[in-house]
């Protein structure tokens, strides 16, 4: 819900959207998501409760809302579930290493119901067929065109390592909203979002990094410069020839908001300011 609440360029926050998907059906999601995982944990894999998760939203909208935050926020919600007190990270490693073939036969059924945008074809572990892998070892396949597979397969590298830390420096002086929308420029000036790549191409979401760049250059969202071009940066991704959505950059602030959340219960003793 925080990182839909953000107005991060290109994507649906409040009062901007699309005419497939608005603001209302990212928090019915982010409902349905904590519901499956609250009376999903201890009780199902992983793979099920990410399917869980998504045939309620999908039954409710018919689009697909939030596949790529579910899946990495399941995994760090089990991985806290199991942790008996050890680092966060380290525990997800072994959740990650012990997810199965049947949790990839369930997100497969995820995948294949969903039907998400810039889905192409695979000569080995293609989500069209049964799987014949764990659920890492298909990511680890995927993980050179994904950015979900990528985290997958380096222990959310980007989450631990980039967006963690930068929600947390920016948290010290920014709202919520304002510390996304920054760390969400960052991240797509150093990462081309995957999900432009699969549907336009790599020199188009290259583009887009470049235009990220230039706004962090004129401070992003922190000064007046940088809002206004953050404005028409949003308003370029929205209304050019092709509707570009760097939904993919948004997963992984998602992924690290969660971690941030973690962490933060952990340190407070039993509760969150957010």
């Amino acid at each position: 819900m925080l990182e839909a609440s953000a107005p991060k360029p290109g994507n649906v926050y409040p009062f901007k959207g699309f005419p497939e998907m608005e603001y209302s059906n990212f928090l019915s999601a982010g409902v349905n998501l904590a519901f499956s995982i609250f009376f999903g944990l201890g009780e199902k894999s992983v793979g099920e409760i990410i399917y869980d998760a998504m045939k309620v939203t999908f039954e409710e909208t018919g689009v697909n809302v939030n596949l790529g935050i579910t899946l990495l926020i399941v995994p760090l919600a089990q991985a806290k579930w199991v942790s008996e007190g050890k680092p966060l990270r380290e525990s997800l490693r072994r959740v990650l290493r012990d997810l199965s073939v049947e949790d990839a036969r369930w997100v497969y059924k995820t995948i294949r119901m969903i039907s998400p945008g810039g889905l192409g074809k695979s000569s080995v572990g293609d989500v069209r067929e049964e799987p014949k892998m764990t659920l890492l070892s298909a990511m680890k396949i995927a993980s050179k065109w994904d950015s979900i597979a990528f985290e997958y397969s380096t222990d959310y590298k980007r989450t631990f390592e980039f967006v963690y830390p930068r929600l947390l420096k920016y948290r010290k002086n920014l709202k919520w909203e304002l510390a996304i929308v920054q760390v969400f420029l960052e991240l797509l000036a150093e990462v081309p979002d995957t999900l432009i790549a699969r549907k336009y191409g790599n020199e188009v979401a290259l583009s887009v990094s470049e235009r990220a760049r230039e706004i962090l250059q004129l401070g992003g969202i922190i000064t007046e410069k940088g809002r206004k071009a953050l404005a028409e940066f949003d308003r370029e991704l929205r209304e050019g020839p092709k509707k570009l959505n760097p939904g993919a950059t948004a997963d992984l602030i998602a992924s690290g908001i969660m971690v941030y959340l973690l962490e933060a219960f952990e340190t407070s003793k039993g509760g969150i300011a957010i």
